[in-house]
This record gives structure tokens, sequence and C-alpha cells, in this order.
């Protein structure tokens, strides 16, 4: 965890803009602008780029994932960048995800995270995100399973950081993993029971 050096108002602010930032359901968005229906009645109804995927469209795909991904770096960036404190950096990291995994735009009922949750380890400490995400396509690779992936680069990131010497990021990482976790419960009950989707596999 970094020295708290930023005021409670300063973090609040912080906070309540980057929450805003990764609101922004962009799976939804793309989905619309591209004429490809409602995201939350297709496949399993999820705002991520997994979801998007099994429209068929490879392009919205994409762009969900980086857009989803970027808003998480964007928020981590800006905080350092105007506050210039490492606590502001993780608030912000973690304001961001919850606002993708809650937006009050979509009626707090949001994504899985795992995009955004690499965003933010990208812009916080970029030799971390980026080991996570390499774990994340070893795990789609064996797995061929998009969730199965997630569930494992965010269990190994901790790990991560103790190879790059990234501590502080401790707490920040177990709290975002937690959250992952619970958001993915019903994608590991369907992993128990063998009946998980593959990567581009249309779900119901």
């Amino acid at each position: 965890m970094p020295e708290l050096v930023t005021s409670w108002g300063l973090l609040g602010v912080t906070a309540l803009l980057a929450y805003l930032l990764g609101s922004v359901p962009f799976g939804v968005v793309i989905t619309r602008a591209m004429g490809l229906g409602d995201l939350r009645k297709i496949g399993s109804g999820n705002i991520g780029a997994t979801n998007v995927l099994r429209t068929g469209n490879k392009a919205a795909a994409a762009a969900t994932l980086v857009l989803d991904g970027a808003k998480g770096a964007v928020a981590v960036l800006l905080a350092r960048a105007f506050v210039g404190a490492e606590d502001a950096a993780q608030t912000a990291a973690l304001a961001a995800f919850v606002g993708h995994l809650y937006p009050f735009w979509l009626g707090f009922r949001g994504g899985k995270g795992v995009a955004t949750f690499l965003g933010t380890l990208i812009a916080l400490a970029w030799p971390v995100g980026l080991a996570a995400c390499a774990t994340w396509l070893v795990g789609a690779a064996l797995t061929r399973i998009s969730s199965a992936a997630a569930l494992i680069a965010a269990a190994v990131t901790p790990l991560w950081l103790w190879a790059f010497g990234q501590g502080q990021m401790l707490i920040l990482v177990i709290v975002l993993t937690i959250l992952i976790y619970i958001r993915h419960a019903a994608n590991l009950a369907r992993i128990k029971a063998g009946t998980e989707p593959k990567i581009g596999q249309k779900k119901g």
C-alpha cells in the first residue's frame, strides 16, 4: 500500500472522476453504434469484449477490449499527472474498476472487469501489467475459455508484484482480484460443470 499523502478531499474527487470514466459502457456504445443490437440481450448479456465477440464482429470486440482497458489506464495516468501521488493513482485504479463493474448508467449492472483490471495494471506498473496480459493469453490458449484465463491471470498477479518489486500494489490487487472472482461466480460454476462457452462460441 502506498503512503497516504493526498488529502481525503482530493482523493474523493479523484475517485469520483475515475468512477465516471470507468463506468462508460463501451461495449454497449460500440455495438449500438455499429447496429449490432443491445449487447445486454446478446449471449451472456455481459457488456465486455468476450460477449461482444459473440455478435460475430471481431472489430467491435477488439475496440471494446482496447477501450475498456484504456479507461482504467487513463484514469490512473490522469490521477498521477494531476495529483502526482501514487495513493491517488491507486485510488483512481480502484474507482475506475468499480465503475466498470457497477456503472450507474446501466443500473449498476456492468461487466466482469478483466480488461479494465489489465489496463490499470499497465498504467500503474507496466511490467506487472504486461506479465498479467501474458498470463491471460497463456491461460486462454490452454483452456480456450476467457473467464478461466481471467481468473488465472488475476490469481497469479500477486506473484508478478513480488517478481517486479511492486509490493505497494498488493492490497489493491487483492481487492481487485476478489471482485473479479465475485463477478465470475457464475462462470466458475459453469467451468466446474463443463458448460462454460469457449472463446468465440455463442452462448444460449
